[in-house]
């Protein structure tokens, strides 16, 4: 494995997610200037899940024809970009609600067109063998841009924010033409080499991608885009009611209930890059199965022990039962398309599972925890992670051979 292409294709991905980081971050600040329910608010910044849902697949698409022709996916990347950049630095320059909205929207339907090709370009740098390791050093980028986006909130927003909305897009361009310097200009001599003389190339649509998926007769597919819909919102759920479940169960306040994932966050960093190396030797799709096994353990041991200690060694084993997960399931994915012409498509197709389940995950959990109250909140998260603990078991069964 390549450790330069490794570094190039990670400060790719880093770049675009420090502007969604930011943008997480602030934008519901910006929208607070003019709407005072918080349930709107939230609305609009789930927004971008759904174009993200009806956009990377086909993005996806139009890149895997770029690939297969040999031109390459980095015009959609650095397009895109620019276009993402002008309308998220314009942000805070609105002076109604329209305009501030009409920015939003340009920035998710522009930024999501081009952040699934962004992240499919690991396939096209890295063999099959190197991909799960070299998304280990992927993920572990991402995170760091959490602390980017505080970085600049801390330092830069109460002084100027207008600045602050003009950082984030200027490092991504210059991080991305960076990338593209030492990448983009080989992408016909990428080290992943193409061996599939035979493979079916004739998909005409996304439609036609997932119309195979549906008709392939081991259902392995159809699996793991269940599997992944679930812990995604399982995960989802975890983050969205944790602070509430704090300040219910734990009695600490907002703040300090905040904080509770900080310990989390931290081991996801540490173990992300050795769980990665772990999975290549292991099978990612076994390695799934344990993480998810272990999330449930997690779970498990929150709702034993309902303690700020308790709670704290909880969100610690489920962040690493998660890291397992995060930096797999894309890579499963990839392996079990049926070409590797249509992985851009699959990338979609991965967004869509994933913001499907985040976006209906917390409100199933936040049901559940309705009727049995939030002391019960970790185990009934831990019931339905039992779910996807079945799906990902009879996943591994039809995909790898029995011990």
């Amino acid at each position: 494995m390549s450790a330069s292409t490794v570094l190039w294709v990670t400060l790719a991905v880093f770049a675009q997610e420090s502007v969604w980081n930011f943008y997480d971050a602030q934008v519901p600040a910006e929208l607070r200037q003019y709407l005072t329910s918080a349930g709107l608010v939230g609305l609009i910044m789930g927004m971008d899940n759904l174009l993200g849902v009806l956009i990377q697949p086909w993005m996806g698409f139009v890149s895997d024809r770029r690939a297969r022709d040999g031109r390459g996916r980095w015009a959609i990347v650095l397009t895109g970009a620019a276009l993402a950049s002008i309308p998220f630095a314009l942000i805070p320059w609105t002076g109604d609600l329209p305009t501030l909205m009409l920015c939003i929207v340009a920035f998710a339907a522009t930024a999501n067109a081009f952040k699934g090709v962004t992240e499919t370009l690991v396939s096209d740098y890295l063999s099959p063998a190197h991909r799960g390791k070299a998304q280990g050093f992927v993920k572990a980028g991402v995170s760091l841009t959490i602390v980017v986006s505080a970085l600049i909130s801390l330092l830069v927003v109460d002084r100027s924010i207008t600045l602050a909305f003009a950082l984030p897009p200027v490092l991504m361009l210059v991080l991305l033409t960076t990338s593209w310097f030492f990448l983009g200009r080989r992408h016909s001599t990428a080290v992943a080499e193409a061996k599939e003389e035979d493979e079916p190339t004739d998909f005409t649509s996304p439609w036609a991608v997932v119309k195979d998926m549906v008709r392939d007769p081991s259902r392995a597919r159809a699996l793991l885009m269940l599997g992944i819909f679930c812990f995604a919102g399982m995960w989802s759920a975890l983050r969205a009611l944790m602070t509430p479940y704090g300040t219910e169960t734990l009695g600490l306040s907002r703040g300090a209930a905040g904080g509770l994932a900080l310990p989390g966050a931290v081991a996801f960093l540490v173990c992300v890059v050795p769980l990665a190396y772990a999975s290549s030797r292991l099978g990612q799709i076994r390695a799934i199965r344990y993480g998810v096994g272990l999330f449930v353990v997690g779970l498990l041991i929150g709702f034993a022990s309902p303690t700020v200690p308790g709670t704290v060694a909880s969100l610690v084993v489920t962040s690493i039962g998660y890291a397992t997960f995060a930096v797999n399931a894309l890579v499963a994915l990839w392996d079990l398309a049926p070409s590797r012409h249509v992985v851009g498509t699959y990338t979609g197709l991965y967004t869509v599972a994933s913001s499907t389940g985040a976006a209906l995950g917390p409100a199933l959990l936040g049901f559940t925890v309705d009727m049995t109250g939030w002391r019960f909140m970790l185990l009934d998260g831990a019931l339905f992670a039992a779910i996807t603990f079945v799906v990902f078991t009879r996943l591994a069964r039809r995909v790898t051979p029995a011990d």
